[in-house]
């Protein structure tokens, strides 16, 4: 009796408990924690999937599809480790409880970087942000590659019968090697936010811009919290609580990058089309107030809302006088001098009446004297 339990523990190392097989414990507080964790994740997954199709008008873009593809993802990763670890398919359609975990392992990883990459144009600019851009494109592309595939052959070869408790011990390397690849690079990714939001930060005056920034760090400050308790648990070596408890992280995480990153894009002051960004290659400092919607090549460097109250100044601040109406007329003739006083005209009536966006409502303002 003595050798066979020797025997089975040494067949079946402890760092393998959840790896093969399923929960093989009796713990009742583990099971319920388990179920919890899975329909806590469906049910996130099942609300973000509702948010996204009622926020967007269009279904197309970055954003869009990496939302919506890394929410559902959340859903077969759930059902994979319940079915397993519950040992709810057993024999050969065992394979399905890992394959169901494995196809929403790809979305929810990658796809949370993609999010975060999608938006991350909303606050770098230049040259500098073109390269920012191009690097962590690159970054996420490689590390998608590199981790992901050596990460899913192992996981098959381990729940396998045949050289298992060798594709255990090398599961526990790759493992612990993707856990560490993906948390620098949601790490960084983060950081970029960080750094550049402290940045407008430093040079924004406006009690909005600076509510929304501040909200923006607290964010990604709360997402690298929650990847280093799941690195934490991964060398720890708590797999099977590492399993459960990483949907419920990603799928709060998803949530609240849907809600600041929304926001961002509103704030920023960008056309919409279909609930879709329209980038205008505008960096976000100086923000405070209502962009126009008219089309400029020009970056916004008179913006100096951050410094007066718009809303007591009577002229436009931003462009030099114009010249007198005898002046034009005197030197180019009549027609032309009639021309320019029309055109001042318009141009004080929508700088007075203007709505939303700077539109004017059609009423004129007529200054005499």
């Amino acid at each position: 009796m003595s050798d066979n339990s020797t025997s089975s523990s040494r067949s079946t190392p402890p760092a393998a408990a959840g790896v093969t097989g399923g929960y093989e414990g009796h713990s009742l507080t583990l099971k319920i924690l388990i179920g919890f964790f899975a329909g806590l994740s469906i049910y996130n997954a099942l609300e973000l999937t509702a948010l996204v199709f009622l926020t967007f008008s269009r279904y197309r873009g970055l954003y869009f599809w990496s939302l919506l593809i890394s929410s559902l993802g959340l859903i077969p990763y759930a059902l994979g480790f319940s079915f397993k670890f519950f040992r709810v398919l057993v024999g050969d359609a065992k394979w399905l409880s890992v394959t169901l975990l494995t196809i929403g392992w790809y979305p929810m990883i990658t796809g949370q970087s993609l999010i975060l990459w999608s938006r991350l144009h909303l606050i770098v600019s230049g040259e500098k942000g073109r390269k920012i851009l191009l690097y962590t494109k690159w970054m996420i592309i490689i590390d998608a590659i590199i981790l992901h595939i050596p990460t899913t052959v192992v996981t098959y070869g381990s729940n396998g019968d045949i050289n298992t408790a060798t594709f255990v011990e090398v599961y526990n390397i790759v493992e612990k090697i993707q856990m560490t690849g993906f948390f620098l690079q949601e790490v960084i990714l983060s950081s970029i936010y960080i750094i550049e939001t402290v940045r407008i930060l430093r040079t924004s005056f406006q009690p909005n811009t600076r509510r929304l920034m501040h909200q923006l760090v607290c964010i990604n400050v709360i997402i690298i919290i929650m990847d280093t308790g799941l690195l934490s648990m991964e060398y720890a070596s708590l797999y099977l609580l590492e399993t459960v408890t990483k949907g419920v992280c990603y799928s709060i995480k998803i949530k609240l990058e849907f809600a600041i990153l929304s926001r961002l894009v509103k704030f920023v002051g960008g056309g919409q089309r279909g609930g879709e960004h329209v980038d205008r290659g505008q960096p976000i400092a100086f923000l405070g107030v209502k962009k126009t919607t008219q089309k400029t090549d020009s970056t916004d460097d008179n913006d100096v809302s951050d410094f007066l109250d718009m809303t007591r100044i009577a002229t436009d601040v931003t462009h030099a006088s114009p010249l007198p109406r005898r002046d034009l007329s005197s030197a180019y003739g009549d027609g032309l001098g009639l021309e320019f006083a029309r055109f001042q005209h318009v141009e004080s009536a929508n700088w007075e009446d203007g709505g939303e966006n700077g539109q004017g409502d059609g009423r004129s303002v007529d200054r005499k004297g």
